[in-house]
């Protein structure tokens, strides 16, 4: 297991950007993918972003890529999710997680194992 934890969120305008981070003190962090998920009230849960883990490979949800880019430091057990352009439709609470088995197309929530508490992200006009 590897226990997550979020920070990052916040308040921001549209066209805005944030910067998410996920850090672990987990010294097999870096064996893992990192995912980043979303889910905004009365909603689904939503695949964002997957990196993974020692070449770093990306994948990103068709309604964030170009504008999310999901990053790792593996030296400081940290990965980020880096949002720009960022508009009110990507209110959500956004959650990272782990999955030992690497990010693959179709990513979803059911594959990873480890979930960090969740930071809030709310863009207002």
């Amino acid at each position: 297991q590897v226990q997550l934890v979020e920070s990052g969120g916040g308040l921001v305008q549209p066209g805005g950007s944030l910067r998410l981070s996920c850090a672990s003190s987990a010294s097999t962090f870096n064996d893992y993918a990192i995912g980043w998920f979303r889910q905004a009230p009365g909603k689904k849960r939503e695949a964002v972003a997957c990196i993974n883990s020692y070449r770093g490979t990306t994948l990103y949800a068709d309604s964030v890529k170009g504008r999310f880019t999901a990053s790792r430091d593996n030296a400081k057990n940290t990965a980020y999710l880096h949002m720009n352009g960022l508009q009110p439709e990507d209110t959500a609470v956004y959650s990272c997680a782990a999955t030992y088995y690497g990010c693959y197309d179709g990513f979803a929530d059911v594959e990873f194992s480890d979930w960090g508490q969740g930071t809030q992200v709310t863009v207002f006009s």
